[in-house]
């Protein structure tokens, strides 16, 4: 691609964004569902202005990354803390009632082979952490009992995913699984949530000393985007996804983090709270291009709207995948409406789901009814999703204040 050709479409992907995302808090709709909207809209499913590439693949992940990063900076990790059994909870029902649900549907209900359905199972497992927080920030609930038990449900649910991605994987390519390594992934993961936090913790310190001895106005943005994607590579590294580490790097620069073992690590407020005003912008500019980015995967028109197989399969696993990710939920010691819109807020796939079924389609598991049939299932859990988050907050909001 030639670079005067990107530039027109990387600006039509954020003036699109904008504006479809006013359209949206102007109709009483989450502003995401505005940046979504965007990208079936300048994308192939329409327009047909826009073609998803690896540049724009690029940047939406970027995005995604700064996103988990404000979304830790803004964590109450006391709150996470104290959430942990029940997201826990929410997390393990939430992924094996979509997966077990999932599996015996496509397997004795349709007919489809093992691997196929495994992957059916694996991709209704998934929940979008960036698309339930961004939803939660729209209703300014991100902070409250339920969106803390969402957030470490949906972070778990990641690592799961992950783990079960690369065990089918492996299963499509060799015919077996071995389970040694996906022992070895789970711990590698594990040990990179116990440290990284700890150094980013201690490198914050050094950035915080050195913009109190410097007078360079960029100092702030430059060594803590730095910091956010090293922590990405990290969290790569360890075989964990790329977006836990801007996850990680966010909840050690947090005001309310502390670090393990009565280890105390005083923080300025103040630099705390210039990082979230310095970073904020940068945020704001990236985010909206991984949202787009999801719309952009979408091709509405390859998709046979006359097809009984299509309407039959992708209508049962949108209901799958609704009513199975209440699983969790529905344990936890929480009053109904709590439950509820915890159940809720874990329904969007958004692009862990689109990594599911990119990969299945990928090795060839899936036909191509099959996987326009998950796409759609993904598109509804994603668009449509906040939506119902926003109007369920407006009439039942005041049953969930503490």
């Amino acid at each position: 691609m030639e670079v005067h050709t990107f530039l027109l479409q990387l600006l039509a992907i954020l003036v699109t964004a904008r504006i479809m995302a006013e359209v949206a808090n102007s109709l009483g709709a989450p502003g995401v569902i505005g940046e979504l909207a965007a990208g079936i809209v300048i994308g192939p499913s329409l327009l047909g202005w826009v073609e998803i590439n690896q540049v724009i693949l690029l940047l939406a992940e970027i995005g995604v990354i700064m996103l988990l990063f404000e979304v830790g900076l803004e964590t109450d990790f006391g709150k996470l803390i104290d959430a942990g059994r029940k997201a826990i909870t929410v997390a393990i029902g939430g992924f094996i009632g979509p997966m077990i649900a999932g599996f015996a549907l496509a397997h004795w209900l349709f007919d489809l082979s093992l691997i196929a359905s495994l992957f059916i199972g694996g991709t209704l497992t998934a929940t979008s952490i960036g698309i339930t927080v961004r939803t939660l920030s729209g209703v300014h609930r991100q902070h409250s009992v339920e969106g803390q038990i969402t957030l470490g449900a949906a972070v778990l649910d990641d690592i799961l995913g992950v783990v079960l991605l690369a065990l089918l994987y492996e299963f499509s390519i060799t015919g077996e699984i071995n389970w040694i390594n996906a022992g070895k992934v789970l711990a590698y993961m594990s040990v990179f949530f116990l440290l990284a936090p700890m150094l980013a913790k201690l490198m914050s310190q050094l950035i915080g000393h050195l913009d109190q001895r410097l007078e360079n106005p960029g100092l702030i943005p430059v060594t803590i985007v730095s910091l956010v994607i090293f922590f990405a590579w990290l969290a790569h590294w360890f075989g964990a996804p790329e977006l836990l580490g801007g996850f990680a790097a966010g909840i050690a620069l947090s005001r309310r983090f502390f670090l393990p073992f009565g280890i105390a690590i005083r923080t300025s407020t103040e630099f705390s709270e210039k990082i979230e005003s310095q970073m904020k912008p940068i945020v704001q500019l990236f985010a909206p291009i991984f949202f787009v980015a999801v719309g952009l995967s979408l091709d509405l028109r390859e998709i046979d709207w006359g097809s009984g197989f299509f309407w039959g399969l992708s209508l049962t696993l949108v209901i799958i995948a609704i009513c199975a990710k209440f699983t969790g939920a529905m344990l936890i010691a929480e009053p109904f409406p709590r439950r509820f819109v915890i159940g809720m807020a874990m329904v969007p796939r958004g692009e862990v789901g689109l990594i599911f079924a990119g990969l299945g389609s990928a090795a060839g598991v899936f036909t191509g009814s099959v996987y326009t049939a998950l796409i759609m299932v993904i598109a509804y859990t994603t668009l449509l999703s906040p939506f119902w988050i926003k109007l369920y907050y407006r009439y039942f909001g005041k049953y969930l204040d503490d």
